[in-house]
């Protein structure tokens, strides 16, 4: 788990884990257009699809957790933690995930959108089209999250579980629901007096349903 291979290095680290890592790590960058940074973890079991043009870069310390899967291009900063069971699809304009951001179990993120307009064409033969995904610095992400292609999430946002993120989230705005809403602002932006929509969340509950497609 990235926990104890970050949190509990002094333990869980060790020679033969180290090694066991490089020769993982090595064998996937034979495979796919993958490059790893310093101690990186990525467990056994994730699927990494990095075809030339499409690389996957995991910084340093971050770690990819158990049941993941990841389709380039996709970028990983350093000390980031995608836990278990995690999809980030990077379409054609990729996702790009900052430093010192946690991502819980089952999150999801992917960077296309099919076309649907046209009823007298099949979904599959319509376009499909890719803005990309930016989420910043310092972020979390809670479980079972899902993120929109064009969103930006910024620095030091958090995510509550199970929200779906169709627009874009400021810098330090905590957010929850489907889709998401801010609920309020942490530290110096709560104090600065940027209005908590605490109060009004659970009033716009019924209006978030009419607006999901």
């Amino acid at each position: 788990m990235p926990r104890l291979w970050s949190n509990n290095a002094a333990k869980h680290r060790d020679a033969d884990t180290a090694t066991w890592q490089l020769v993982l790590q090595r064998e996937i960058a034979a495979l796919e257009t993958c490059t790893f940074g310093t101690n990186a973890f990525i467990a056994p079991d994730v699927a990494i699809f990095a075809e030339r043009g499409r690389a996957v870069r995991i910084g340093d310390d971050s770690c990819v957790a158990s049941g993941g899967y990841i389709h380039g291009p996709c970028e990983l900063g350093a000390r980031v933690s995608v836990n278990i069971r995690c999809t980030i699809e990077g379409g054609a304009r990729g996702v790009r995930i900052g430093d010192d951001t946690r991502i819980g179990p089952n999150f999801s993120a992917c960077a296309f959108e099919h076309g649907y307009a046209r009823a007298d064409v099949v979904i599959r033969e319509q376009a499909v089209t890719s803005r990309g995904i930016v989420i910043g610095r310092d972020v979390w992400i809670g479980t079972n999250v899902c993120v929109k292609d064009g969103v930006t999430i910024g620095d030091g946002a958090v995510v509550g579980m199970g929200a779906v993120v169709t627009k874009d989230v400021e810098p330090y705005a905590v957010v929850a629901g489907v889709p998401a809403r801010v609920i309020k602002y942490r530290g110096d932006r709560s104090r600065d007096g940027y209005k908590s929509e605490v109060d009004g969340y659970k009033s716009e509950v019924d209006g978030y349903k009419s607006e999901v497609v």
